[in-house]
């Protein structure tokens, strides 16, 4: 089963979830706000994919962000930062047993749909 992961007033969130839907894949929601999110969690996903990947630096919540809040020189940065403001993981964040994927575009489509 595949895991997602977001917030729920997310459109790209939710475009994700109706394509799931629409596709039969079956899946399991995860709302960082109302579920919550752990460092482990989010320290397995570094292990996969670049910081840089999961931090979405064009959102309102990093632009609104003090400039020492946005130095992110480590992955332990990244968590805590990452932890504080759920808000600026990019998304959706996918785990497909075990395979971490982020974002929905085509890339994401195919690797969603492909069988396990």
């Amino acid at each position: 089963m595949i895991k997602i992961y977001g917030i729920k007033n997310c459109d790209t969130v939710k475009k994700a979830r109706k394509w799931l839907e629409a596709e039969g894949i079956d899946h399991q929601y995860h709302d960082f706000r109302t579920d919550g999110l752990d460092a482990e969690t989010l320290k397995a996903w570094l292990e996969q994919i670049d910081r840089d990947v999961l931090i979405n630096r064009r959102g309102t919540t990093w632009r609104k962000l003090d400039e020492a809040d946005k130095q992110v020189e480590s992955d332990q940065d990244a968590v805590a930062l990452l932890l504080a403001h759920e808000a600026i993981i990019k998304r959706p964040v996918f785990d497909k047993a075990g395979q971490i994927l982020v974002g929905f575009g085509e890339d994401q489509k195919e690797a969603l749909s492909a069988p396990q």
